[in-house]
């Protein structure tokens, strides 16, 4: 013979302790974003090699286009994708994707004469922030089917 609950037996629930000092998930949903320097149309001093290792990171986590104008003059427009730091400047390399071709050009830090940001961000105004408060304007107006897509950065 089986044994089990009674017919009118309440099933058991776990209590559930909630930790006071654990942030409400819900609260969390939106978070603020961090605040952006403003990068477009700067131009760094790069005379010391501190100021360089220090715009090129600032380039690597910008988000437009940079120019680079080599030491011997010529100037490469584009997005920079990637850098090493070596020791020396000369071990310390930048990649971008050049503007006219999308060709990868590798640059020393030795070679870089001058640096300069686009006075454009292609991405400002794309946080998810922005996009939240589309999505509900949407939702508000009753429309049906949002999907979560990406925008053109252009």
């Amino acid at each position: 013979m089986k044994s089990g609950p009674a017919p009118d037996a309440q099933p058991v629930i776990p209590q559930v302790h909630i930790n006071q000092n654990q942030p409400d998930p819900d609260a969390l949903e939106i978070a603020p974003g961090r605040d952006r320097e403003k990068l477009e149309g700067w131009i760094p001093s790069l005379a010391t090699e501190t100021e360089i290792r220090h715009a090129l990171e600032k380039a690597f986590d910008f988000r437009g286009d940079i120019a680079v104008t080599r030491k011997d003059g010529t100037r490469i427009e584009g997005y920079l994708f990637d850098r090493r730091s070596g020791l020396t400047l000369a071990d310390s390399f930048v990649r971008i994707f050049e503007k006219s071709s999308s060709q990868k050009i590798l640059i020393s830090y030795e070679d870089i004469g001058a640096l300069a940001f686009s006075d454009r961000d292609p991405a400002a105004g794309k946080s998810w922030e922005a996009w939240l408060k589309k999505y509900r304007e949407k939702k508000a107006a009753g429309e049906k089917n949002i999907a979560l897509a990406p925008e053109s950065l252009e």
